[in-house]
């Protein structure tokens, strides 16, 4: 299929690992993962983009420069140059843009920083592949409202905003009056209030609204979409959802048990709120581009998410058919928020593309009529337990990643799935990666000789070359990740790169994955394994 007429693409994307019922015929999957006929740049369609992805907060660093404020988690285009990539897909860091959110004023010198990587890496013709939001955000939104566990977090009317008291206008009306704070003239002026005398007129319909979320999306589409051919609104919200607000593992630490032992939060609940607003403020930084920017430059939208085949419909039916699938109604009941009709109508295809980000596969047992274990029987996990293992052999083979394993005919299935649920909406790869285990205690050569890196890399992609054989629209590719870089709650201690970062020295080494994904890109063909060398 020949995709040079593509235009520029809002996306919402996804992590997804491939369920396998314990009920399914496929066999246990097996440890060796090396292909036998190795896969070519040419095993895939014209103008099929190939890159590497990257977040703000795992590379960038310099979190309190340039104006930059706390983040609730608190580039090398020459390299990539020369590694043949064809895209690079990064974030915009939000604590960066707008360090106060919507309680402050926009970063000139973030603009500016985001600006100049934009405008280098189309110089080297490499296309920018941007990330709205990828985890971080500003932590003054946590401590005001709880970010995404409350509508505020997408959006917020002007009526609530602020209020005139003997003449003067006072900030946040927020839900606990003690924590009411003046904001500067700046910001009044920013949401049309000006003091003395009344608000201003709303700039349109009966009442303005203006969107934490929406406003930080606006202000990336003002800056940068101009140049921005590809956008993603939101990364892995199901994943924030469940590692934030019904494991705990991430900030802010909510769950309850048998989740886990936190403070505060409800694991039944708050993570089908979370969702929910992160749903929402997609749909509605989509509706905004397309009314407001589309005549500018035509974009679609990804949505990324990381995905068991389960949460499939939970994250893409409300952006593609407007509406939670009906067994998440039954599973769930009241607790599952509901969408207006004008919700419905906003959510409806507010995106032309899917991100999906894929790493591995995974056994699920049905709970529906048997006893499971870790909150298995519960609606919030879909009544299903997760396994790695069946009949004492594991799916694939294991990595540094507890629930990562290499099983590469979890791609083939991944998007056959969504390719039938979806009508073959086009797709991205938009990140697949491997984790070396055992990466603390061995030596830099041991690191940048990944020969397992490399096969990952080559299976996976056999995989997807098939899907794309039978029909699926599939249209980009992207490694994670460029670099070793933070894994969140995991550190250093995890390296999914094609390059080794020397911690000491900052110093970019290119590993034996990244010789051969530039062989691959460049030469249409792969070299014997090579030892590694440094001139990339």
């Amino acid at each position: 299929m020949s995709m040079n007429s593509v235009p520029i693409y809002l996306i919402f994307a996804i992590f997804t690992s491939s369920s396998m019922l314990e009920a399914s015929s496929i066999n246990g999957g097996g440890l060796g993962f090396k292909q036998e006929n190795p896969i070519k740049r040419s095993d895939f369609p014209t103008g099929f983009l190939f890159g590497a992805a990257t977040s703000a907060y795992q590379v960038e660093g310099a979190y309190l420069e340039d104006g930059k404020s706390l983040s609730n988690w608190d580039k090398d285009i020459e390299m990539m140059h020369s590694l043949g990539l064809e895209s690079y897909r990064f974030s915009i860091s939000w604590s960066r843009i707008l360090p106060r959110g919507r309680f402050g004023e926009v970063n000139p010198l973030g603009i500016k920083f985001y600006n100049e990587i934009i405008d280098d890496l189309l110089r080297k013709g490499i296309k920018p592949f941007v990330t709205i939001h990828h985890e971080d955000f500003p932590q003054e939104l946590e401590q005001r409202y709880g970010s995404w566990l409350d509508p505020q977090m997408q959006y917020v009317s002007a009526s609530i905003l602020a209020r005139k008291i003997d003449g003067q206008i006072l900030g946040l009306v927020s839900p606990k009056p003690s924590r009411v704070r003046p904001q500067s003239l700046i910001w009044l002026k920013f949401w049309g209030l000006t003091r003395p005398g009344k608000p201003q007129k709303a700039r349109s319909g009966p009442e303005q609204k203006k969107e934490d979320f929406v406003l930080f999306a606006e202000t990336c589409f003002k800056s940068f979409g101009d140049r921005v051919k590809y956008w993603v609104t939101i990364n892995e919200p199901n994943l924030t959802a469940e590692l934030s607000y019904e494991r705990g593992v991430y900030p802010p630490a909510h769950c309850s048990q048998p989740f886990g032992n936190c403070l505060a939060g409800n694991s039944d609940v708050e993570p089908l709120r979370v969702m929910h607003n992160m749903l929402l403020a997609h749909g509605k930084a989509a509706k905004l581009y397309h009314e407001s920017f589309q005549a500018i430059s035509i974009a679609c939208f990804f949505f990324l998410i990381t995905f068991f085949l389960k949460k499939i419909r939970m994250s893409f039916d409300p952006p593609i058919f407007g509406d939670y699938p009906q067994e998440m109604r039954e599973y769930h009941g009241s607790e599952l928020p509901r969408f207006s009709p004008e919700e419905k109508r906003f959510m409806k295809n507010s995106i032309d593309f899917i991100g999906i980000n894929h790493y591995s596969a995974i056994y699920t047992k049905d709970c529906t009529n048997s006893s499971c274990l870790n909150g298995g029987d519960r609606a919030i996990k879909g009544f299903v337990e997760i396994t790695g293992e069946r009949d004492g052999q594991l799916i694939g083979e294991p990595t540094s990643m507890p629930r990562f394993f290499v099983v590469p005919r979890g791609m083939e299935e991944i998007v056959n799935h969504v390719k039938t649920r979806y009508n073959n909406r086009p797709m991205f790869i938009t990140e697949n990666g491997y984790s070396s285990p055992n990466v603390q205690d061995v030596e830099v050569d041991e690191i940048l000789n990944d020969n397992k890196r490399v096969e990952f890399h080559e299976a996976y992609l056999a995989s997807l070359a098939k899907a794309i054989r039978n029909g699926a629209d599939v249209r980009g590719y992207f490694i994670w990740s460029l670099m070793d870089n933070y894994e969140w709650t995991h550190g250093y201690n995890v390296r999914f790169g094609l390059y080794y970062v020397d911690h000491k020295t900052f110093d970019r080494i290119p590993k034996m994955s990244a010789r051969w994904y530039q062989d691959f890109l460049k030469n249409d063909s792969l070299v014997d394994r090579p030892s590694i060398q440094t001139d990339i």
